[in-house]
Order: C-alpha cells, then structure tokens, then sequence
C-alpha cells in the first residue's frame, strides 16, 4: 500500500512542478507582452484599418491592455507549456508514440502561430470592416478599445486554436486511438459545431462575417481527415481505436 502510494505522490509532485513552470513562462510573457503594450496595440489596430478609439470609463484601458497582455504571454509561453506537456506524459508512453509526439512537437507551436497569422492578415480585416461600416450611415461608430479588442483577440486566440485540430487528429490516428472512418463520419456535426464556434466567437450574426471564421474550421477538419488516412497507413502500436 505504502509502496504504491510513492510513485502516484511523485507524480503528483511532478505534474505541480511543471504546471508552476508553465505558469511562471505565461507570467513572464504577460510582463514581457505588457512593457511592449504599446507596440502590440499598435500591430492589432492594424488589420482594423487603425479606427479611432475610445474608453469610456476612468479603468477603460486597463482590461484590453491585459488581455492584449494575456494574448502576448500564450504565443511567448507555449513552446514551454507544449515541452512539459510532452514531458509529463512521456513516462506513460511508448517508444513510438514518444517519437510521433516528439515529432509532432514543433508542429503545435508553428500551427498556433499560423492560425494566430492567419486570423490577422484573413480574417480580422473583412470583419472589423463590416462592423464599422454597417449603420455608418445612420450613425457615426464611436467604439470603445474594449469592444474592439475583445473582438480581435478573441478571432486570433481562438483561430491558433482551431489550426491545431488536423494535429491533433493525425496523432490520434498514428497512436491508434480513432480511425479516419471515424472522424469522416463526424463531418456533418463538425460543419454545425464550427458555425456554432463562429457565432460564439464573433459579435455578429452577418452569416458572411460567419462564414469567414467558421470556413477555415471546416477545411481545418478536412484537412485532418487527410491527414488520418495518410496516419493510418502506417504501423500503429496495438490499441483500441474509436470507428
């Protein structure tokens, strides 16, 4: 009993250790991200067109800027969070799966960056656009910096999060866990979910300013179910996977 009980408080002792690393790598980002403020606020006005601003209460500035902060602290920790993640579970895996994840490992930084780039230079710009623009001509758009960056960190955070479903797709086909036929079926449910996402995600039910944000979601999951079957030719260690 005794015995048993050594090696679970050592993982316990563990897993709190790398969580306190990982949330001392985000600390350090958002400090970093923080005296940086005015650089980052002036990359996320951009794809808006740089709109004049507003804040209309005396603490008006103090939540965007920690949530630009926020933002600025994930990108700038997450090849940390993603290294300890793999270390955590490596003990628990095989030799093959700690190579599939080994590989897979630069992919999750680079894919959260690439949906982070994507929803800047794509998305965000058409969006802003039409929110500033519609009703222009019966009002004059005076928007706070809350609303606006609200707005835009949401569309970046989460679209970083989205370009990482073909990943994690693709390893849980290589480690057997789901089968391509699986997530083929799941593709009508997907397309749903996605425009779900898009409704929660953006202010506005314009289905067009929906259709940009939940399309990439769809491809994303096609590209996934590619990627599975191309997983699924090669060997996999003996498990369980959902079909």
């Amino acid at each position: 009993m005794g015995d048993n009980s050594v090696p679970f408080t050592a993982h316990l002792s563990e897993l709190r250790r790398r969580l306190m690393i990982s949330v001392g790598a985000l600390v350090v980002g958002i400090v970093v991200s923080f005296i940086f403020r005015d650089f980052l606020f002036d990359l996320l006005l951009r794809p808006g067109g740089n709109p004049d601003l507003y804040f209309h209460q005396l603490t008006g500035f103090v939540g965007p800027t920690m949530k630009v902060a926020m933002l600025g602290g994930v990108i700038l920790g997450l090849p940390v969070f993603v290294y300890h993640i793999v270390m955590f579970l490596n003990p628990g895996l095989t030799p093959q799966e700690r190579r599939y994840l080994y590989l897979l490992l630069p992919g999750v930084a680079i894919s959260f960056v690439g949906g982070v780039a994507f929803a800047y230079f794509v998305v965000v710009p058409p969006i802003v656009e039409f929110l500033l623009e519609f009703g222009d001509d019966v009002a004059e758009p005076l928007v706070s910096i809350g609303s606006y960056m609200n707005t835009v960190v949401a569309l970046l955070f989460w679209m970083g999060v989205a370009f990482e479903t073909p990943l994690l797709m693709y390893f849980l086909t290589m480690v057997g866990v789901a089968r391509p036929s699986f997530f083929a079926r799941q593709r009508r449910i997907w397309i749903v979910v996605s425009f779900v996402l898009a409704a929660i995600i953006t202010p506005t039910l314009d289905p067009v300013n929906q259709s940009i944000v939940a399309g990439p979601f769809i491809v994303l999951y096609e590209l996934g179910i590619w990627l599975s079957r191309l997983a699924a030719r090669k060997p996999r260690p003996s498990s369980i996977a959902v079909d």
